[in-house]
């Protein structure tokens, strides 16, 4: 009830401000930007089943805000995604939230938020949605999961943000609590495309600590997340009602300096599955992920950047070795695994455009959607790679 609220109450604040702008054009900002590329995932169904070169790297967005007073504003974006597999295509509301600047001082600022709010925890949970201010065309998937894109983006509810400057340096607290809808397309691929139920998320609280010292270049920041979920089986559906629980322990790193950038997370997550594929069935285990990103800047105009990422889906089983014993023979080792090793290169031309190229090389497929009840058909090979080319153009 309060989440409906909210949303309604920025819902009409927001519509209030894009008419009073006739007026007062200086309190209204507002962005926009296209992207479209070509993609191919050969040996897997990261993009299409067929592992063909495909169109699916389409990323149409606008956002804007509105000042409604020194301390008050509204800001929301609509977006339009074509990703193939990696998430559902079509249009949807990334964020519509009011802000609320409640203190601001030399040493001190506090904002609190209300309605659909963007994640501000993770490293790049704040900028993935846009393909501009994203570092790589796909992000390390130890942690940004591409088929849980639209849950984890943003959540609806209420957050705040605390930013303290100490003897130079600087603190930022933030926590948020709220939950986000989970279409049915979507819950398909994260758990499984057998399903014919409805997933729904309960809750989800997060909380980080940015830490940036006095005349450094580098940021330390942990994030912490609590998140359960519940599904209600459809008819028919081979699945039961069942219940599960996501939490999070996450550090990450940054360094900047003139002409290069390192950045790095960390992370361990805790899974509890219950009741889903029959019922008194219990599963509690724990993965482990990482990565590592660095680019270079060659000129004002052109960068090189690369990666690393891995992730286990069972710090107990590294190997997979346990899957096929699980599962009958049915599901690889590979399925508990994944690294991936990634070059890119991108080139900003005159009037805001970009092109990004990357080349991907991965082993195993322990972060390919749907990873609750795995592709095990489409999803054959240990080894797969992955190329993106995407141009882009912001206003």
């Amino acid at each position: 009830m309060l989440k409906s609220l909210l949303l309604a109450i920025s819902s009409a604040v927001l519509l209030v401000g894009s008419f009073a702008t006739l007026a007062t054009e200086d309190n209204w900002r507002w962005h926009g930007f296209v992207s479209q590329g070509l993609m191919q995932a050969r040996h897997s169904n990261f993009v299409t089943d067929d592992g063909e070169i495909s169109t699916a790297l389409t990323e149409l967005g606008i956002n804007g805000s509105y000042q409604l007073s020194p301390s008050l504003r509204v800001a929301g974006q609509l977006m339009s995604l074509d990703g193939g597999n990696r998430y559902a295509d079509g249009w949807r509301l990334d964020y519509l939230f009011l802000h609320w600047n409640a203190y601001h001082s030399l040493d001190w600022q506090l904002n609190f938020y209300a309605g659909r709010f963007k994640n501000m925890h993770w490293l790049y949970s704040g900028t993935r949605d846009v393909p501009m201010t994203r570092p790589m065309i796909v992000l390390p998937q130890s942690v940004y999961f591409e088929a849980f894109r639209d849950t984890a983006v943003g959540s609806e509810g209420l957050a705040m943000q605390s930013i303290h400057h100490i003897d130079g340096s600087e603190l930022e607290l933030n926590w948020s609590y709220g939950a986000m809808p989970i279409k049915k397309d979507s819950a398909r691929r994260v758990v499984g495309t057998q399903i014919n139920g409805t997933s729904k998320q309960d809750k989800v609280q997060q909380a980080s600590l940015y830490y940036r010292p006095e005349l450094s270049q580098t940021q330390w920041g942990i994030s912490l997340l609590d998140s359960s979920f519940h599904y209600q089986r459809g008819e028919p559906d081979v699945f039961f009602d069942g219940r599960f629980r996501v939490q999070r322990f996450m550090l990450n790193w940054r360094y900047s300096a003139e002409q290069w950038e390192l950045s790095s997370e960390l992370m361990q997550e805790r899974v509890v599955a219950a009741d889903f594929y029959m019922p008194g069935f219990h599963r509690d285990q724990f993965a482990q992920g990482a990565f590592v990103i660095g680019s270079y800047n060659l000129n004002p105009f052109q960068r090189l950047y690369a990666s690393y990422d891995w992730y286990v889906a069972n710090k107990d089983d590294r190997r997979g070795a346990l899957l096929p014993l699980q599962s009958g023979g049915q599901i690889q080792p590979f399925f508990g695994y994944q690294y991936d090793r990634a070059l890119g290169y991108s080139h900003d031309f005159s009037g805001n455009w970009r092109l990004v190229m990357e080349y991907h090389w991965l082993t195993g497929t322990g972060r390919l959607g749907p990873n609750v009840v795995p592709d095990i058909a489409i999803n054959r090979y240990r080894h797969h790679d992955l190329w993106a080319i995407q141009l882009m153009y912001w206003f």
